[in-house]
């Protein structure tokens, strides 16, 4: 059976929302309510917080110490190497990437991405390319000689700093799958799980506040529900819906159009 070694990238220095990772959500860091949040599924295999060696990242190793949970150091630019070796560290046969800003991911989309690649021969699977779920439920497969190629080859800035592009923009060299949502409906444009900006923050700690209590494994579906009640809720950060970083490397990216992608 293939070991599958779950890695969360996190670090303190985002350059529009600055640590927000260890910004609180009902008495614990948003990191925290993420880790929960994954530690959920249960395809995920070993679990790994990936963050920088730089001395502000000291406090993600704490959190990972408190909570029991791996932690590896790595570059603080190049995700792609601190992926890699998280990978090998954790001598795993598959790895999954899922970014740190995804605090209201559904463990069930991690499992239905992880099955799928379990399930078929793909080098790389996501539920990404084309995107369809909520932005913030981002889950990306690779087996880790896929990852190691990519590691060993790609040279390009965004390549390194965001991991997996060299792989599915060489659909050519790669076999890859892509998980869509079942419902047939595409919110990826629309709806906004994702955290970047202080309106993101608000909308995430609002959901929390309003479903936590109730229902402490609350999902995709829980959220719908709610906002569908409230659209005052969605309204708080939907200004950045379908903002991403395709956005600027539209002129570098062969694979993502224009309508995947909004200026803020």
């Amino acid at each position: 059976m293939k070991k599958i070694v779950t890695v969360i990238q996190a670090r303190t220095g985002s350059s529009r929302l600055p640590g927000k990772v260890m910004m609180e959500i009902l008495g614990k860091p948003l990191l925290v309510r993420m880790i929960e949040r994954v530690q959920a599924s249960g395809l995920k295999g070993c679990l790994v917080v990936a963050t920088s060696t730089d001395r502000e990242d000291d406090v993600i190793e704490k959190v990972c110490i408190d909570n029991r949970i791996l932690c590896y150091r790595g570059s603080a630019l190049d995700l792609l190497d601190r992926h890699y070796q998280a990978g090998k560290w954790q001598e795993a046969d598959a790895v999954v990437k899922i970014p740190s800003d995804c605090p209201l991911i559904d463990p069930l989309i991690i499992d239905k991405v992880l099955q799928y690649y379990l399930d078929h021969y793909f080098e790389y699977v996501s539920n990404l390319h084309p995107a369809t779920y909520p932005d913030g439920n981002d889950v990306e497969v690779m087996d880790i000689k896929t990852l190691e190629k990519a590691w060993k080859e790609a040279d390009k800035s965004f390549e390194r700093e965001h991991t997996t592009p060299y792989i599915w923009e060489h659909p050519e060299r790669f076999s890859t799958g892509n998980v869509t949502w079942e419902t047939g409906l595409d919110y990826s444009m629309s709806h906004r799980f994702t955290i970047d900006y202080p309106e993101d923050f608000i909308f995430i700690k609002t959901i929390y506040e309003r479903l936590y209590p109730v229902k402490q494994d609350f999902g995709m579906t829980d959220i719908l529900n709610l906002l569908n009640s409230n659209p005052e809720i969605a309204a708080i950060n939907e200004k950045y819906a379908g903002v991403n970083w395709y956005r600027n490397h539209m002129n570098e990216l062969k694979t993502v159009t224009a309508a995947q992608t909004k200026q803020v």
